[in-house]
């Protein structure tokens, strides 16, 4: 699904935008982050020595945002009845996930966003430690960390080994 998705939105932002600015917009999508941004990268001919910290800075701008306002913005949602059932599911869907996060916070925190698996990254560990609570510098650098993890692992699938075949 993911591949589709990078695949569409490529072609139709390929004719309006640059594959570096496309890969850089990419990778700040909650669900296809980093993943997402350099398999775009990749569909779009752009070179991985560009592509890697488009990606990086892509998916890491998004963090501190989320780790500093996610919880008021729910409050002001829930208060006001916008998309309820919506914050709720997303709720629900992190702190199902936290227990990966709650023993270990920092090597927790960076495994989840550094393993790149459905469900994980960057937008969904920052919710994770928001609700959690879990200290911000401390967050941000598990989170830093864990997306040079998880660019390591995806240049690798996409432009190493399964890249003679994507």
């Amino acid at each position: 699904m993911l591949d589709q998705i990078v695949q569409w939105l490529t072609e139709h932002l390929g004719k309006i935008f640059s594959g570096e600015i496309i890969t850089f917009i990419i990778s700040m999508i909650p669900l296809l982050e980093l993943r997402g941004g350099l398999l775009a990268a990749k569909l779009m001919d752009v070179p991985l020595i560009k592509a890697i910290p488009l990606c990086i800075a892509g998916n890491i701008i998004p963090i501190p945002f989320i780790l500093l306002f996610i919880k008021s913005i729910f409050r002001f949602m829930r208060a006001h009845g916008i998309l309820v059932k919506l914050i709720d599911k997303i709720e629900n869907r992190a702190m199902k996930k936290s227990a990966k996060v709650e023993g270990s916070e920092f090597i927790g925190l960076m495994l989840f966003v550094g393993i790149p698996l459905p469900g994980t990254g960057a937008w969904m560990g920052s919710l994770i430690a928001a609700l959690l609570n879990i200290d911000i510098k401390k967050a941000i650098v598990a989170e830093l960390i864990g997306i040079i993890m998880a660019t390591i692992i995806c240049s690798i699938l996409w432009y190493g080994l399964l890249g003679l075949v994507v």
